[in-house]
C-alpha cells in the first residue's frame, strides 16, 4: 500500500520542511447522485456525496474534551462536502490525531479502520478556490498536490498564511473548544521519518491497533457529528475550480 502523507509547510519546523499524502491515483471521484440512506457506507465513498448545508457546526468529542466546528459551504464547497459526508457517517469516530506539532497544526483524519483506510485513498475531491486564510482555529484538508485531498484534515494552531498560496483552501473553524485543541497531545511531534511520530503509511495499513501499541499518549476522537443541520440534503452542485499549481509532493 502507497504511504498516504500530509503536504504542508512545517512552519513549527524548517520553512522548507515539507510531508506528502500521496494518493493512488490522480482522478479525483466525483459523484453525481445521492445514495438512499440505507445504501450508505464507509466502504463505499461514491455513496457518501450529500450536499451540506450552507452553514453546518460538526462536534467532535475528544479525550480531552469537546471542541466545535463551523463549517461555511461557499469558503470551499468541495471541502465542506466532503467534510459534512464524513462526519455525518462516522468515519472520524475512534480517529487519532496522530500529527500534532505545537505552533503549528493538529492533524486527524485516518480512520481506525484499515480496510476503511483503503477504499478511501483513491477517493479524491477536486480542489476549491482559496476564499479564507489559514489562520488560528481554522480547519483545511491536507492535500497531496492538486486534486488530491481525501478525508485528512488539519487545525492550525496560530497564523499559517504562508500556506494559503499553496492552495490549501480553509473550509470551518473551531468556533467552541479551542482550548481543547490546543491541549491535544503533542510530544510525539512530527510524524516519521523526521521526527518521532508515527509513520502515516503504518497508520493507514495497520490502522489505530498501530497507535494504541506505539502511540498510547495520542489523543483521539470519541465521537463526531453534526449537529444544528437538515437531516437530509440535496446532491451536490459545485461551481468551477480554477487550476492552479501546488507544491509537489515529496
Amino acid at each position: 500500500m502507497k504511504k498516504v502523507l500530509a503536504v504542508f509547510f512545517a512552519i513549527s519546523m524548517s520553512a522548507g520542511s515539507l510531508c506528502a499524502q500521496s494518493a493512488a491515483q490522480k482522478k479525483p471521484a466525483a459523484p453525481k447522485t445521492t445514495a438512499p440512506a440505507a445504501k450508505r457506507s464507509l466502504l463505499n465513498p461514491s455513496s457518501l456525496n450529500q450536499k451540506a448545508p450552507d452553514v453546518y457546526k460538526a462536534k467532535f468529542t475528544t479525550t480531552k474534551g469537546d471542541f466545535v466546528i463551523e463549517v461555511t459551504r461557499a469558503w470551499s464547497p468541495f471541502g465542506a462536502d466532503r467534510f459534512y459526508n464524513l462526519v455525518k457517517n462516522g468515519f472520524y469516530t475512534d480517529a487519532s490525531f496522530f500529527r500534532v506539532i505545537s505552533g503549528f497544526m493538529v492533524q486527524f483524519g485516518i480512520n481506525a479502520s484499515p480496510a476503511v483506510n483503503k477504499v478511501w485513498q483513491p477517493a479524491m475531491i477536486k480542489d476549491d478556490p482559496v476564499t479564507q486564510s489559514n489562520k488560528r482555529g481554522y480547519v483545511t484538508f491536507a492535500t497531496g498536490g492538486p486534486n488530491t485531498r481525501t478525508t485528512q484534515v488539519f487545525i492550525s494552531f496560530g497564523d499559517n498564511s504562508r500556506l494559503d498560496a499553496m492552495g490549501f483552501s480553509p473550509f470551518g473553524q473551531v468556533v467552541e473548544g479551542m482550548d481543547v485543541v490546543d491541549k491535544l497531545y503533542a510530544e510525539y511531534g512530527e510524524g516519521a521519518p523526521d521526527g518521532r511520530g508515527p509513520e502515516q503509511g503504518r497508520v493507514q495499513a495497520e490502522g489505530k491497533a498501530y497507535l494504541d501499541k506505539s502511540f498510547p499518549k495520542l489523543d483521539s476522537i470519541k465521537s463526531a457529528v453534526i449537529v444544528g443541520a437538515p437531516a437530509e440534503a440535496k446532491p451536490p452542485a459545485h461551481p468551477a475550480t480554477p487550476a492552479r499549481k501546488k507544491p509537489a509532493a515529496g
